[in-house]
């Protein structure tokens, strides 16, 4: 007889992972009853024979790796696993990552696939078109997804908090009550995919941070996802300042709309600034976003098409 200890990594869902009322961990037993099994938060302990436990331990590294990637398990693919059936995991090659109950996030148009490859081979991406086109929501998922795979360590979520009618000091409450309803969308985008559970614990941790771009000022980001929302809201020093933040380790994704720019008339968007500066820099890839890649309802293309007509 031996006994063993099996650690559960910190980035799995343990709701996921053991199921409702402990679905999972009971199946494991019904199926393994030879093996005494005791789950107690992120540890389990294994006790039997040595042969049964470590082919024990062999399952359990295989249904911990299906429960993280695809961030869903049901009692089927337990089963499965413990007796030796192939678990499919379809791999497709616009797949970004899996998010909240196993919902599959993938690239849905070109320039959203011309994202994710350039994310492979760049340091600092510019993802730059037209509202809907996917630019945030898919920088997120790499994100999520180089956090998940522990290629970093953190992300950092950014936006200007420029105001588009309202004053942000005459809004109510303190300063976070003030800036948070300019973060919403980053926060909507994490929540599908991320569990509640685990965004709280990873927020509380510091692990995923959401903050306005003038909180950046003097820091470096290292080992992260840093990404600037709404960029084209930024000055030419802002963005400067916030471009030379970039640490070792690290990858930033600046997205924004420059038909969207709230900066007084006389005020050079930074986005386009930077665009200009940097398209010829080595590690630095400019993906140009249309009206094609809007995936939102359909009436939103033809609203942006008109106001392009009217602009020409």
């Amino acid at each position: 007889m031996i006994e063993r200890i099996f650690e559960i990594d910190e980035d799995v869902d343990l709701r996921v992972l053991y199921g409702i009322n402990n679905v999972n961990i009971r199946t494991i037993k019904d199926l393994v009853p030879q093996v005494k099994l005791v789950a107690r938060g992120r540890t389990i302990k294994l006790s039997g024979e040595e042969n049964d436990v470590e082919i024990i331990e062999e399952n359990l590294t295989t249904i911990v790796s299906l429960a993280m990637r695809t961030n869903t398990l049901n009692e089927q693919q337990v089963i499965d696993v413990l007796k030796g059936n192939e678990v499919t995991m379809e791999n497709v090659d616009n797949e970004i990552l899996h998010g909240v109950g196993g919902k599959v996030i993938t690239a849905k148009t070109k320039n959203q696939m011309v994202l994710m490859q350039e994310y492979e081979k760049n340091d600092l991406l510019f993802a730059v078109g037209p509202a809907g086109s996917g630019k945030t929501y898919t920088a997120i998922a790499l994100a999520v997804r180089a956090l998940r795979n522990k290629e970093v360590k953190k992300i950092i979520l950014s936006r200007p908090a420029v105001e588009a009618g309202e004053k942000l000091g005459f809004l109510p409450g303190d300063m976070k009550d003030k800036i948070d309803p300019y973060l919403q969308p980053l926060y909507d985008a994490l929540e599908d995919m991320i569990p509640q559970a685990k965004l709280t614990e990873y927020m509380e941790k510091k692990t995923i941070q959401i903050a306005p771009l003038a909180f950046m000022r003097g820091r470096t980001l290292s080992n992260a996802v840093v990404i600037l929302d709404e960029a084209q809201n930024t000055s030419v020093p802002q963005i400067k300042m916030f471009l030379t933040r970039l640490g070792y380790g690290s990858k930033m994704i600046v997205t924004g709309d420059l038909t969207q720019v709230d900066l007084p008339r006389d005020q050079k968007s930074g986005l386009r600034d930077a665009v200009e500066v940097l398209k010829n820099v080595k590690g630095v890839s400019i993906v140009e976003f249309n009206f094609r890649d809007i995936v939102r309802h359909q009436l939103v293309t033809r609203i942006i098409e008109a106001y392009n007509k009217k602009i020409d």
